[in-house]
């Protein structure tokens, strides 16, 4: 077995973001491995990819539990047990209460497909159709007890063109996902992140250099 940190991710779906991590562990870009799989969902696909890199796994109903802090404070307890450093939220979907957010303070992140704090919630890329953006994205931050909108760690940016899907879009902003979720777990356990009110401040951290991007670039 791996002395390496060990992080736990929860999925609902397909869990291409899981695939990510998983694969960033095993080519030693992050320096931790997943050691659970929990999923509200017995046909998350995400249990299927789990389980082919021999990660154990957890399926926890939330249809099973009288009320959402009940199904969250199983979820802690399964947590604990873990020994996970870090828990990431992968296209988990159930809103958290403050029994799971309290319980690993500072120790959970999550994706979401859009530039926070702007269009939180579901369908991020549908509403940044919806609202004429010319540049989306999407965000991993630190779950607090809101939705979406806890401290940003890391932003990936992609132009919105006028031809555009909902489902074109989001598979743009589905390649930047798999780059920056890595990428905040590796700072997470390199220890160069620190939340100071609702910035989070990254030790180290190399200017990007100036530039200017312009959409349409006419």
């Amino acid at each position: 077995m791996s002395d390496k940190p060990v992080i736990a991710v929860l999925v609902s779906g397909s869990g291409s973001n899981l695939q990510a991590i998983i694969d960033a562990s095993e080519r030693g870009e992050i320096p931790c491995r997943v050691g659970l799989v929990i999923s509200n969902k017995t046909d998350a696909y995400g249990l299927v990819r789990a389980k082919k890199h021999g990660i154990p796994t957890e399926v926890v109903s939330h249809k099973d539990f009288s009320g959402r802090e009940e199904f969250d404070a199983r979820l802690v307890e399964i947590l604990r047990k873990s020994g996970a450093e870090l828990i990431c939220l992968a296209g988990f979907m159930r809103v958290l209460t403050p029994v799971f957010v309290r319980a690993f303070p500072n120790r959970i992140i999550n994706i979401h497909p859009a530039l926070l704090p702007s269009f939180p919630g579901t369908h991020g890329p549908r509403q940044a159709l919806d609202y004429g953006v010319r540049f989306s994205g999407c965000t991993v931050h630190f779950l607090d007890e809101g939705v979406d909108t806890g401290p940003v760690i890391v932003q990936g940016v992609v132009p919105v063109y006028c031809d555009d899907t909902e489902d074109t879009l989001a598979a743009r902003i589905l390649v930047q996902e798999h780059r920056i979720y890595p990428m905040a777990i590796r700072l997470f356990f390199q220890g160069r992140l620190r939340i100071d009110g609702r910035r989070v401040m990254v030790d180290g951290l190399p200017r990007i250099p100036e530039f200017f991007h312009r959409n349409p670039d006419a």
